[in-house]
């Protein structure tokens, strides 16, 4: 029984010294590692040819030198620069009563339904006009002197006049420099000098997940309106517009920065203070989901306006929907990239404009055009995307895949005429 007992209390103290023990070994040998043996990953990843100093990281991210800024410091140093942007023009009046119920006032006559009688407009004796407000939104000055980026639907109205009101409530007349046929964007200018300004950051730069801030006259009454979120998607195609009119948009960023009515053209804001996007439509069947134009698609448009003083854009001449895997194998393509030559919904929208630089180096409707001096298109590589690298009168090698044949045309740029 004494023999038993004693190889218990043999075997407690036998485990009690081995954890002991273990730990000791543990933290001793964890210790000389660390001081000894310490080894950077960086280093071991540039052996197999890994550039620790390349903008991006082993999952993808792109890194930013500089220092982060709170979004109180954005909102103080952006908001001089943020302005209101109003279009009124000069309309006929109508009006206000009408009924094809002629004893409507006396009676107070009204469904029992809930509904009303139809309505009609009568209008006043002679001409009758007045200057009334037809829309509003936002923009942003990017140049001391004057020069204001908005969206192109906030001053699509020709017709219309414009006024761009800063944050120290001074107003100012804008001459509409140019409106992007391609793009929604267009740009303005006001006679004044000396005027705070956003810096433009680079739109290819952005990471899905990081911190951006939008600032805008949400509803066109409630200046400077700052809201937050992230960048949660990349390189979307939307297909944008009012119920009258539509455009497609390619390549812009996604955000769940809540984006209201009024804060078109307003500008997208990263944490280092940088504009990476132009503020343009939302999706109002989901929560949260907003859209922007990536700044670097407005660095072109800008640099042409400051050297010509109006938009200077290269122009094809063709309507097409972009190819992938699962549109080439439902139509049997012969190819799954590249951009198809088509006609837009209505039939008055061509798919080759007549006379355009298209139409005159032969390509037709169901072509695929496949390159753009040797450049693939595919994926973020659109149509759109490629000639803007280009300017008016350049000529480029498009590769085509014509009626069944590859075939290489010619094709000279134009400048587009609005």
């Amino acid at each position: 029984m004494n023999d038993k007992k004693y190889s218990k209390n043999l075997l407690i103290v036998t485990i009690i010294i081995s954890v002991v023990v273990g730990s000791f070994a543990g933290g001793v040998t964890g210790f000389l590692a660390g001081t000894f043996f310490s080894v950077d990953i960086g280093n071991i990843l540039s052996n197999f040819g890994w550039d620790n100093n390349q903008n991006s990281s082993l999952f993808g991210i792109r890194e930013r030198s500089g220092d982060k800024l709170s979004v109180e410091q954005i909102v103080v140093n952006a908001t001089p620069a943020v302005v209101s942007i109003v279009a009124t023009k000069e309309v006929t009046q109508y009006n206000q009563t009408g009924s094809i119920f002629p004893f409507e006032d006396w009676f107070n006559f009204n469904s029992p339904f809930g509904w009303q009688l139809p309505q009609y407009q009568v209008p006043q004796q002679g001409p009758q006009t007045e200057i009334q407000q037809i829309g509003a939104g936002t923009g942003f000055i990017i140049s001391s002197d004057g020069l204001v980026l908005t969206n192109k639907h906030v001053v699509d109205d020709q017709a219309a006049t414009y006024t761009v009101t800063l944050s120290d409530d001074t107003s100012y007349e804008a001459e509409v420099l140019g409106r992007d046929p391609f793009n929604d964007l267009a740009i303005l200018k006001i006679a004044a000098s000396d005027l705070p300004i956003l810096s433009l950051g680079d739109s290819e730069s952005i990471n899905i997940g990081e911190s951006v801030v939008a600032i805008g006259f949400a509803l066109g009454e409630y200046s400077n309106t700052v809201t937050t979120g992230i960048v949660s998607g990349l390189s979307r195609d939307v297909v944008a517009g009012n119920g009258l009119s539509s455009e497609k948009l390619e390549g812009v960023i996604q955000t769940d920065t809540a984006i209201n009515p009024g804060n078109s053209g307003g500008p997208l804001i990263n944490m280092y203070g940088e504009v990476i996007g132009i503020n343009t439509a939302v999706n109002r069947e989901g929560q949260l989901i907003g859209f922007a134009i990536p700044i670097n698609g407005a660095k072109q448009m800008v640099n042409g306006v400051k050297e010509f003083g109006r938009i200077v854009r290269p122009y094809m001449g063709v309507r097409y929907v972009m190819i992938n895997e699962a549109m080439a194998i439902e139509n049997k393509l012969a190819v799954d990239y590249g951009a198809l030559v088509a006609r837009g919904q209505n039939m008055t929208e061509l798919a080759v404009i007549p006379g355009s630089p298209a139409d005159k180096a032969g390509i037709v409707e169901n072509d695929i055009i496949l390159e753009i001096e040797g450049v693939k298109l595919e994926n973020d590589n659109t149509l759109a995307k490629l000639i803007a690298n280009y300017q008016p009168g350049d000529k480029i090698e498009v590769k085509l895949y014509h009626r069944g044949e590859y075939q290489d045309v010619n094709v000279v740029l134009e400048e587009y005429q609005e």
